[in-house]
């Protein structure tokens, strides 16, 4: 980088400028200085803008990497959510298709009781009919033989 050159330029100038008796100072010669840091400035100016641009763009894609990391957590919640809610459904129908099961069951033990119990009652009145209709033929016979 040529921003490195040329502070190193200006730090040899003032290493090798004369010193003052008796005092910390160094004389140098001032247009040389000014023209390096003229420089320096004229330099900068892109360089500064391609760091400023690096960070921006590191900046962005940091946060779009924490927007998709976000984007991807809610995504499984939501999914965790959905697979939760999608179990109690199916546990509720389980429950509800064995509750239908046993009442159809019932229902159809019911059925099939009062059937039996039809049947029977009219099995019962032809016996009694036709018992009657023999007992009638028997006193028909008697009478008859008498």
């Amino acid at each position: 980088m040529e921003i490195f050159t040329l502070l190193e330029t200006l730090e040899d100038i003032i290493s090798s400028g004369k010193g003052i008796p008796f005092s910390n100072r160094t004389v140098v010669d001032k247009d040389e200085i000014l023209d390096i840091i003229k420089e320096i400035r004229s330099k900068l100016p892109d360089e500064l803008k391609q760091a400023k641009w690096v960070k921006e763009e590191r900046q962005r894609i940091l946060a779009e990497a924490q927007k998709e990391a976000d984007d991807m957590q809610k995504e499984a919640e939501n999914k965790i959510v959905s697979l939760i809610d999608e179990h109690e459904i199916t546990k509720q129908a389980y429950k509800q298709k064995a509750e239908i099961i046993g009442s159809a069951n019932e229902t159809s033990r019911e059925i099939v009781s009062s059937a039996y119990d039809y049947v029977d009652d009219k099995l019962e009145q032809v016996e009694k009919s036709l018992q009657d209709i023999l007992n009638e033929v028997k006193n028909d016979r008697s009478k008859l033989i008498k």
